[in-house]
């Protein structure tokens, strides 16, 4: 059951302590926005873990509801919330494929640059093309599906499914959130420079929790995930995503009943073992890429 007060209730809750370190990480000396960047990349996390809940439609029962409170949680990435849920979508029917294989290599590839790709993902160096292609989808939508783009086995179908939806969406929900980011800078004063250190504090938070759960496991589109063992200060924090081997096999449960259908039946693994050996680096794929699928999986 999705539960509807309590998201509400997080999302304000996120956007008012979210709204407060970045006034206070812009008006202290630009070293000092480190430690409110820290805080503040943890805050932003559980603001992913509900535009992850919209995208998956488990955010509010109504979908109008669903679909403007995923607008509004996705300000704060930024990221116009009709794009990431085309995107995540993506990522459900594609995982663990070749167009999802940044932790491996095959024998033709270049291993300079797939080893300057892993470290960069980890470095935090993938989420400022989130809003940067957000921009470019918006404004110049065919370059996406031309050129290097094509070429890349990351994104060569990431954006295919945008002829369907449309970009307008997608248009309306940049200038909004272009309007709410000068909005916030005009009433709270905001420092780009602090804001920017904030947003770097973030960006290698987000990056790591993207693929921690997915690096080194088995070449499965459903079962190519991991459960985490965390803190369950952690867990609250990510609203349960450590559990993410039992959302990729029922990607229609709500958070709140994510660790309730994982205790008991997988075990999970060591969250700082698992971190460590992704600083190791890619490894040689040794089976290979499975079918991509059609659609995301539902219940019976």
């Amino acid at each position: 059951m999705i539960r509807n007060r309590l998201n509400i209730g997080l999302i304000a809750i996120v956007h008012a302590i979210a709204l407060l370190l970045l006034w206070s990480g812009s008006h202290v000396d630009i070293w000092l926005a480190l430690p409110v960047g820290i805080v503040y990349s943890f805050v932003l996390l559980t603001n992913y873990a509900l535009i992850h809940e919209a995208a998956h439609d488990n955010l509010n029962s109504d979908p109008v509801w669903n679909r403007w409170l995923g607008v509004l949680v996705c300000f704060l990435f930024p990221v116009p919330f009709s794009m990431i849920k085309v995107t995540h979508t993506v990522h459900h029917c594609c995982n663990r494929t070749d167009h999802e294989m940044f932790d491996l290599y095959y024998p033709g590839d270049h291993l300079l640059i797939k080893w300057g790709q892993w470290y960069g993902l980890l470095a935090g160096l993938f989420w400022p093309w989130i809003p940067i292609g957000a921009l470019v989808l918006a404004t110049f939508p065919k370059l996406l599906r031309m050129g290097p783009y094509r070429r890349a086995r990351t994104t060569a179908v990431l954006f295919d499914d945008f002829a369907e939806h449309g970009v307008g969406r997608v248009r309306i929900e940049v200038v909004l959130a272009l309007a709410f980011w000068l909005a916030l800078f005009a009433l709270l004063d905001l420092s780009w420079q602090h804001v920017l250190v904030m947003y770097a504090c973030f960006a290698f938070n987000w990056s790591t929790r993207q693929f921690i759960t997915h690096a080194f496991t088995e070449r499965h589109v459903i079962n190519g995930a991991l459960n985490l063992r965390v803190s369950p200060a952690m867990s609250w924090i990510l609203l349960k995503g450590n559990w993410d081997l039992v959302h990729h096999q029922k990607p229609w449960l709500p958070w709140t009943e994510l660790e309730r259908n994982g205790n008991g039946a997988y075990s999970p693994v060591g969250i700082w073992q698992q971190y460590l050996r992704m600083w190791r680096g890619p490894v040689p794929a040794t089976t290979p890429s499975p079918q991509r699928l059609k659609a995301e999986p539902r219940p019976d």
